[in-house]
């Protein structure tokens, strides 16, 4: 007989309970690193307090307590993750991995309470059916399939309480958390990355925002026919909940088992789609989990979802990105060099081995632009090449500067994609779906598409 699961933790909500939440998780590293030495005292071995700090345990308990907080104690975890074994010790950064793809839902009495602040009293009367049981659970909030008692068959994206207000202190108390245990053993402009994640968290934290994202990006993209963004239902729709339409659709994963013409299709799709967000939309989508793509195998559409994490790019910033694109597949290094001093991987006073070293990571990062005819995605271990390049010239060496606080969503979008496309198995010319966008894209100031209103 299976032993029952514990019911749900409701999501913490005051200051004071996620600041303790916070301390119990300072607590356990502390306890669990000195349960390790203990146990090397027992063998007679010399306490390493360091090592035990940064064991597979501890970072186990780290995500445990991160999943548990949910909201942006969670988020940062997710970011901090994203940036690999490059900034984080290994078994951090497997541990914390874990946070981009699972979260723990409301419990129902507290669903409840958050349905009724949102709609009012006697919110069941607007639905003829709602599904207690989340379809999707994440770090800001979980979505519900429900049925209207005028027949829509709608998801609602409903935010975990507390969440919004929470989101300074969270992200100050991680930042904290993790320089007090010298999780980031390079030097990193944590205090930037901590006010361009607040900046992004706020707005990940408004549904009405995330809402005019939606139906902005289905206008974008209503000339790709192989795409699909589900409509906004404003009359379900508030700050902390988000009505639309439900979508009959199997997660992108399906794809795997489908043919390769089909997967390499889907594939150039999805990269296209990323090099028109950056350089004719300048507006993206950063968050690239693969849960937030599903895929219509009657119609062979992509469906996009969750805007949350959306933002505009000015178009200086996309220009430096054009031409450094252009630099690399040119593999011309003194371009490259040029644009990376200007976008801030580099500074014009870098020694010529720091700047090089820039250079090396720059083209190696870059090798599916450079690469003539299709790139195997799927079969590439260029993310393990990047790693072990990364960690060398940054750790070892020092010779890597943190990046611009306002590169970290864009470099989680490219991360993403690649890892999206090579879950696939997908091969996707790169290099020729980027090359028509890089020559409208290289003169700055050009005037930007119109915002969402």
């Amino acid at each position: 007989m299976k032993t029952p699961k514990p019911p749900p933790a409701p999501v913490p909500q005051t200051r004071l309970r996620r600041l303790a939440g916070l301390g119990m998780a300072a607590g356990g590293l502390a306890a669990g690193a000195a349960a390790q030495g203990l146990k090397r005292l027992a063998r007679g071995e010399a306490p390493d307090f360091r090592g035990a700090l940064l064991s597979a345990p501890n970072a186990v308990r780290l995500a445990e307590r991160l999943a548990k907080m949910r909201g942006a104690a969670m988020k940062i975890g997710q970011l901090v993750s994203m940036q690999g074994e490059d900034i984080l010790p290994p078994q951090f950064a497997q541990a914390l991995s874990v946070l981009r793809s699972q979260a723990a839902p409301m419990p129902p009495q507290q669903l409840h309470r958050v349905l009724g602040r949102e709609y009012g009293t006697g919110w069941q009367r607007r639905f003829a059916h709602f599904d207690e049981e989340p379809v999707a659970a994440a770090s800001i909030g979980q979505v519900h399939r429900v049925r209207t008692v005028d027949g829509r068959d709608l998801a609602l994206k409903i935010q975990y309480p507390g969440v919004a207000r929470s989101i300074s202190s969270d992200v100050d108390n991680v930042a904290t958390l993790l320089r007090m245990f010298d999780l980031l053993p390079i030097e990193i402009d944590v205090s930037g990355i901590a006010a361009e994640a607040k900046r992004q968290l706020m707005q990940e934290a408004d549904y009405v925002s995330e809402a005019r994202f939606l139906e902005h990006f289905g206008q974008l993209v209503a000339d790709e026919p192989g795409m699909l963004v589900p409509r906004v239902h404003r009359d379900l729709s508030t700050t902390r909940i988000m009505a639309m339409d439900f979508i009959e659709a199997q997660p992108l994963d399906a794809l795997r088992e489908a043919p390769q013409a089909r997967r390499d299709a889907v594939g150039a799709l999805l990269e296209r789609l990323l090099f028109r967000e950056l350089f004719e939309f300048r507006v993206m989508q950063t968050d690239p989990n693969l849960a937030n793509y599903l895929y219509e195998p009657n119609s062979g559409r992509v469906v996009l979802l969750d805007f949350g994490a959306t933002r505009h790019f000015e178009p200086d910033f996309v220009a430096n990105y054009a031409r450094i694109s252009r630099a690399v597949i040119d593999g011309d290094r003194a371009a490259v060099a040029r644009e990376a001093v200007r976008i801030g991987y580099a500074a014009a006073g870098d020694a010529a081995e720091r700047i090089d070293a820039v250079v090396d990571v720059c083209l190696l990062a870059c090798e599916p632009l450079r690469h003539r005819g299709r790139y195997d995605f799927g079969a590439s271990d260029l993310p393990a090449r990047v790693r072990d390049v990364g960690f060398d010239l940054a750790i070892r060496r020092r010779l890597l500067r943190s990046p611009p606080p306002e590169t970290i969503f864009l470099h989680r979008k490219l991360v993403g994609s690649f890892l999206l496309v090579a879950r696939l198995g997908a091969r996707v010319d790169v290099r020729s779906l980027i090359l028509p966008f890089l020559h409208q894209s290289t003169e700055a100031g050009e005037r930007p598409l119109p915002r969402p209103r």
